[in-house]
């Protein structure tokens, strides 16, 4: 059994050069799955349909061939299922219970079961059997500890793929049962077939009060040492299975109730051989006679091959006789002793004796040879046992140095000159006698083409002559033929068309009165003695030419009248037209439709179906049997025209200001526009009216229509519909749409107020709108800074029903003009009346009662906080500027910290300069009154200023000044 993904490997035993599968040879040249490689046959990609079936191998040499026993490829079960529903089974403590897995039949499957749950597997002892035979379990006597679900588990030991089947509950009933004497439900068959060294495994389980099982032979032969009896007894295993271990087997099953047994025979089915066949010599005309014996049950029958085949035999009771033995019944014999359970195979060699002779196969008299060319001269004289050849050239022995000698005798001279023409001699002997064969070799310059056919275009009706001639050697008999369209031509029966011209090296073919049929592919082929060339041509029948002067007589929206004159036929009658148009909005050319069909006596047509206001080209195309011929040249470019036939699509509209209809549709494209004067046709009316008002646009590409009027309400629904039109008419409407007016709010929001959150953001709050007959999407804020010129700074628009927007992002200590107003699709409406707010100024005084401290390296700060005001924007922090004074050059480091003291560690001999300013939204304020110190000393003082250090977050800026601060 193997699997389609897998790779095989059959085995032989001597080299094998050929296989077969199901008695059909393997073509191995032209099956890219299977190769061999050193007699064994390797599959590749193993396919079910076409792997399966029963091989065999032969194998041959020079004394002939044989076949291997036969080999078979079973697949393995795949894609199974279990049954899928399954009863409870009901049992009364103390009976004995068989559960049925459900798999089908099938080897390479081993079996398991769960009890209620994974990984809970049921433990196979005295009690509990699970048979690899049928999947099945038994429980010989039931306990309550046995009530569950059982699940089988079936392994396919190939794909090793799993299969679960449905549970199986197993249900207490509330009665017990009493004991009872053992009943063997496992047992193996009463004939037991069995093969030389194969493993045999035997089954017994018995139910009822758990019994003890034993085994015996009948014969009273005590069982061998290799004999296993496994799972409680419940399986006998007999390994290495010989001749000695047939005979009858007995499993008995005993409990405290009784005894049952089980017996069956092991026996040898398969042929097995008592005589077999051996290699034999044997003169010409004496007789054989060849016999075989095997046993086997049932009894064999006998079959005799000759190297793979039947041959020239008479077969009695088994035995093989031919009378008169002759040199072609030599070769290998095989006896084949067969039953039902297999076959065995016998090989012997038979061999005919007799001396050499070259009655069947002497050298030909004459041998002619191309110069240049690889000539082969076959030694194959008949002769058993086989001869020794040697090859004279003239009288000169020819030693294997100088020439190529095949194991066969076979003389092999590449590249022939002229000097190897010559008379050649093979010799053949053996201790019977000798015998030889003569032949001459010719060898002939190569044979040219000096005139070759070429490929033509022809006309039906016209004739023709195809050239094939050639130089040859005048030993050289040669022949010419000709084939058409891989037809040999038969110049007999095709005489009215066909005949050969030219003489003894011209191979010409005349083909008089072309047809139609007469189009395709001629190879004339050149035959000589020594070889074979060839040369070919394609002819081709023309198609009709093009027709010219292609005229449109008349157009309108949609047709068009065309004439033209006929181009050549080309010997094949014309048998219709094709017209072809083109457009700007074409791809290339394509056909159109004529109420008819336009066949080869019409010089007129009437186009229909064409699109108006289009600019069109017309052409025209020949055909006849033969194909379509080249297009003529294309009309002069004619457009149609007509009033538009399609309405606008998406027509809607809304928005627009104050007192606006805004009406919004989609153009049509310029190929559906039809005419001059293109334009639209706006019609409208309020919903509810009869009477509609029409406006006119003659702009082709307008998409949109505004209706500006002081009596429009706002947010009024209006009825639209647009219609196309152009100098020969208007189109039909689109269909009605429902459009909107304007809703510019007509009020402004009341209660403005303002009030100022930091140095950079105004808090700006408004009461919302009373409610309006137009919508109010949201609100718009505007701000300015100089109310003398109220140019807008910028706007801040929210959408929704909100009353209160944060605006951000201004300047410092900076008065504000803002407004509000209320917004639409039409826009914002009046804005409120302005107001102002200043924002907030950073705090103007500098930090006071600075103390300072210097110890060693290191000065301490501290400082009073600075308070903000009401118009002040919020401290933040405090900026340290620390300036270290040394030589020409200030080293400034700034330092930021959100608290009121600061440490510095200062360096030896420096001098530093050190201020304190106060940081807020609205940026630096006033700095302190400098502190000064000179070189590091021990010190202490205080000033109006104040100073801060923060370790985590320190900024250095290092710049030069060419003065001292």
């Amino acid at each position: 059994m193997m699997l389609p993904w897998k790779q095989i490997v059959l085995l032989s035993i001597t080299g094998c050069l050929a296989w077969s599968l199901n008695g059909t040879l393997i073509d191995l040249g032209s099956d890219y799955r299977r190769h061999m490689s050193g007699g064994s046959l390797i599959i590749r990609n193993l396919d079910k349909d076409q792997d399966s079936g029963m091989y065999q191998c032969m194998a041959f040499n020079t004394w002939g061939s044989i076949l291997s026993r036969r080999a078979s490829i079973q697949f393995a079960l795949d894609n199974f299922k279990t049954q899928s529903v399954r009863s409870a089974v009901n049992v009364r403590e103390g009976q004995g219970v068989v559960l049925l897995c459900g798999a089908p039949p099938h080897s390479g499957l081993t079996f398991a079961w769960i009890f209620n749950e994974y990984p809970y597997s049921v433990q196979q002892d005295s009690r509990r059997f699970i048979s690899q035979e049928t999947g099945s379990l038994y429980i010989a006597k039931v306990e309550p500890s046995d009530v569950g679900n059982y699940t089988c588990v079936v392994n396919n030991t190939v794909t090793k793929q799993r299969v679960l089947s449905s549970p199986t509950p197993l249900v207490l009933r509330s009665d017990v049962m009493g004991e009872y004497e053992p009943k063997i439900e496992v047992h193996f068959s009463d004939s037991v077939p069995a093969a030389k060294d194969s493993l045999v495994k035997l089954e017994c389980f018995a139910l009822g009060p758990v019994p003890e099982i034993s085994w015996r032979r009948t014969s009273g032969v005590p069982f061998p040492s290799k004999v296993k009896m496994k799972n409680s007894n419940a399986i006998l295993e007999i390994p290495n299975f010989q001749q000695e271990d047939a005979g009858t087997y007995e499993c008995i099953a005993e409990n405290r109730r009784g005894k049952n047994a089980a017996r069956g025979r092991i026996s040898y089915h398969k042929p097995q051989w008592l005589q077999t066949i051996t290699d034999t010599a044997q003169s010409i005309e004496e007789n054989l006679f060849w016999e075989c014996k095997a046993n086997g049950k049932p009894k064999p029958s006998y079959s005799w091959l000759k190297n793979g085949e039947q041959g020239r035999v008479q077969i009695e009771n088994g035995a093989l006789s031919i009378t008169a033995l002759n040199l072609s019944d030599s070769g290998m014999y095989q006896c084949v002793a067969e039953n039902k359970h297999g076959s065995v195979y016998s090989s012997a060699q038979l061999m005919v004796l007799s001396a050499p002779t070259f009655s069947k196969s002497p050298l030909k008299a004459l041998l002619k040879a191309r110069s240049g060319s690889e000539v082969t001269l076959e030694c194959k004289p008949q002769a058993s046992p086989l001869a020794i050849s040697l090859w004279k050239k003239g009288n000169e022995i020819l030693q294997r140095t100088e020439i190529t000698l095949f194991p066969n005798g076979t003389l092999k001279i590449v590249n022939v000159t002229k000097r190897d023409a010559a008379i050649y001699t093979c010799i053949a002997k053996n201790q019977f006698g000798t015998a030889s064969t003569t032949g001459r070799l010719l060898v002939t310059e190569p044979t040219r083409i000096t005139m070759r056919p070429t490929n033509m275009e022809i006309i039906v009706g016209e004739s023709i002559v195809l050239p094939c001639q050639i130089a040859c050697d005048p030993a050289l008999d040669v022949s010419f033929s000709w084939a058409f369209n891989g037809q040999l031509i038969d110049f007999q029966q095709d005489r009215d068309h066909f005949e050969r011209v030219g003489g003894s090296i011209s191979g010409d073919l005349m083909i008089r009165n072309i047809q139609l049929n007469h189009g395709g592919k001629y190879v004339c082929v050149i035959n000589t003695d020594v070889e074979s060339l060839s040369t070919s041509a394609i002819l081709v029948v023309k198609p009709p030419g093009p027709p010219d002067k292609v005229a449109v007589d008349e157009i309108t929206d949609s047709t068009a009248q065309l004439s033209w004159t006929p181009g050549t036929d080309n010997g094949s009658p014309i048998t219709g037209y094709i017209i072809q148009a083109r457009t700007p909005f074409t791809v290339g050319w394509q056909a159109v439709d004529t109420p008819e069909v336009v066949n080869g006596n019409m010089l007129t047509a009437t186009v229909v179906g064409l699109n108006a206001w289009v600019e069109y080209e017309f052409r025209v195309v020949a055909r006849n049997v033969v194909g379509l011929g080249e297009p003529s040249p294309a009309s002069a470019k004619t457009r149609t025209e007509d009033a538009p036939d399609t309405a606008p699509t998406d027509v809607g509209g809304g928005g627009g200001t104050k007192s606006e209809l805004v009406i919004t549709w989609e153009p049509l494209p310029e190929e559906l526009q039809n005419g001059e004067g293109f334009g639209y046709i706006i019609a409208f009316r309020s919903v509810g009216t009869v009477t509609w008002t029409r406006a006119v646009i003659s702009t082709p590409g307008v998409s949109r229509y505004v209706l500006r009027n002081d009596s429009i309400p706002p947010f009024s629904p209006f009825d639209v519909k647009v219609a196309a039109s152009n100098n020969r008419g208007e189109g039909p409407f689109s269909s009605i749409a429902t459009v909107y007016s304007a809703e510019d709010p007509s009020a402004a929001p009341k209660r403005v107020r303002a009030r100022s959150l930091s140095a950079a953001e105004i808090e700006v709050i408004w009461e919302t709108l009373p409610s309006l007959p137009e919508r109010v999407l949201g609100y718009e804020v505007v701000y300015w800074e100089d109310d003398t010129k109220p140019d807008t700074v910028g706007k801040v628009r929210i959408t929704g029903n909100y009353t209160q927007v944060n605006i951000t992002g201004l300047k410092a200590n900076t008065v504000y003009y803002l407004s509000v107003a209320a917004f639409n699709t039409a826009g914002p409406g009046p804005q409120s009346a302005p107001i102002n707010n200043t924002t907030r100024k950073p705090p103007d005084r500098a930090p006071l009662n600075i103390q300072w401290n210097m110890i060693g390296s290191t000065l301490t700060l501290h400082w009073d906080p600075v308070v903000a005001m009401e118009t002040e924007s919020k401290v933040t922090g405090y900026l340290l500027q620390v300036m270290l004074k040394r030589h020409r050059y200030n080293d400034i480091h700034t330092i930021f910290t959100t608290k009121t003291t600061a440490e510095l560690s200062l360096s030896a001999g420096d001098n530093y300069l050190i201020q304190i300013k106060v940081l807020s939204e609205g940026g630096e304020g006033v700095g302190s009154e400098p502190i000064h110190i000179h070189k590091l000393m021990g010190a202490r003082g205080s000033g109006a200023s104040g100073l801060r250090w923060l370790s985590s977050f320190t900024v250095l800026i290092s710049v030069f000044f060419c003065s001292i601060w």
